[in-house]
This record gives structure tokens, C-alpha cells and sequence, in this order.
């Protein structure tokens, strides 16, 4: 990474300045150019160093330094929760199709999430003999999350099984995330405004005491 120089650590001059509202101000001295970002009470900062005459920028050089930790925070955690997710499907072809639901289902979830899937069809003994039952099942599998997914890898044949890796397809989970929010918050607002709307109960009134005479022992 490219270190950052600033102000008194500028030693090339002149150099090509934007100012601190993005104007493009053009090639100045860099003592001049220092004096600007005093007089602003900003900093000068080298932002492009490998061009010449180098590009600097008045700023505010620990809010520059804060948001750049920010993004490559976020970008860190883009990288960690963007996953390779393995879904096998049995250990034969003789997987029941309530178990491949099962499966395709939770592949669903994690594509929702933006990871990656990869499918596992392995082959038992003469399975091998068959292998298109494998392969149209995944192909079945493709049909069935074609709304959220694309074929990243095809399937593909290492020894006794078959695989696949499927990749979201952000634009469509992004419209799908949006209409179930859409979804959502209008069902929130339906909700709430039957709440207003329902009469309140009517307190019914209280019986009276039975009074019971007593016997007169005589």
C-alpha cells in the first residue's frame, strides 16, 4: 500500500492541486499550495504520488484517514461473509426428493446471503453407469434457483461424483430483498391502521347480588 504523504512530507513541487471544495486549481508551487491549506485551516495531501507532477488535495486529512479505515473495514467484511457453502446431496443418485428440497432450500438461503453454493452428487457402485441421473438433477436444481442464481462452474466430473457451483445474482436478490421490505412495511401499516380503526370493547355491566332470605327458625 502507497504511503500517504502530507503538508511538510510533500517534497516534490510543482505539483497538480485540487482545492478542498474539488475544484481543479492546476499546477502551483507546493509552498503555495501549503499556504492555500493554511489558510483554510485544511491540509495538503498527496493522493495520486505515481503521476507527475503528483496530484494533492485539500482536505481534512484525519477525516480522509477515518473514512479510509471505514471502507477497507467494510471491504474486509465483504471478503469474510462472501463464502464457498458446500450442499451434498446424499451419498447416491437414490436421494428422496423431499431430501433434495430440503437442500435446494437451504442453497436458497445461502444465496439470499450472497454466498456461493457448491453442489455434491456423488455415485455408488453401478450408479456410475448412469450418470445423466446426476446431471439432470442438477440441471433441475439450476431451473429451480434460476431467479436468484447464474451457473458459475457447470457441472463438472472428478471421480465418483459431480459437481456445481451456482453465484447469486445480486441485482435479482436486491429486487427480491426490496419487494419483500415493500411487502413488509405494507403489511406493518395495514396492521397498525386495523388496530386504529377496531372499536374498543364495551364493558359489560356488573350483575347484582342475589340476596337469599334466610328461614325463620321457629
Amino acid at each position: 500500500m502507497k504511503k500517504t504523504r502530507v503538508n511538510h512530507e510533500i517534497r516534490l513541487s510543482p505539483i497538480r492541486l485540487i482545492d478542498h471544495e474539488n475544484n481543479q486549481v492546476g499546477v502551483v508551487d507546493t509552498r503555495d499550495a501549503m499556504q492555500m491549506a493554511d489558510e483554510v485551516g485544511l491540509d495538503l495531501v498527496e493522493i495520486q504520488p505515481d503521476v507527475r507532477p503528483p496530484v494533492c488535495k485539500i482536505m481534512d486529512y484525519g477525516k480522509y484517514k477515518y473514512e479510509l479505515s471505514k471502507k477497507e473495514q467494510r471491504s474486509r467484511a465483504n471478503s469474510k461473509q462472501a463464502e464457498l457453502k458446500e450442499v451434498r446431496l446424499g451419498r447416491s443418485t437414490k436421494i428422496g426428493d423431499h431430501d433434495v428440497e430440503i437442500r435446494v432450500n437451504q442453497a436458497r438461503r445461502f444465496l439470499m446471503d450472497g454466498h456461493k453454493v457448491q453442489f455434491v452428487q456423488r455415485f455408488r457402485g453401478r450408479e456410475m453407469a448412469h450418470r445423466d441421473i446426476g446431471t439432470d438433477r442438477l440441471k433441475g436444481i439450476v431451473d429451480n434457483l434460476a431467479d436468484i442464481a447464474k451457473v458459475e462452474v457447470p457441472p463438472k466430473f472428478a471421480g465418483r461424483q459431480v459437481t456445481m457451483i451456482l453465484a447469486p445474482d445480486k441485482p435479482r436478490i436486491e429486487q427480491i430483498k426490496a419487494k419483500q421490505k415493500r411487502e413488509a412495511e405494507a403489511t406493518a401499516t395495514a396492521a397498525a391502521a386495523a388496530a386504529e380503526t377496531e372499536p374498543a370493547p364495551v364493558e359489560q355491566p356488573a350483575e347484582a347480588p342475589v340476596e337469599t332470605a334466610e328461614k325463620s327458625e321457629g
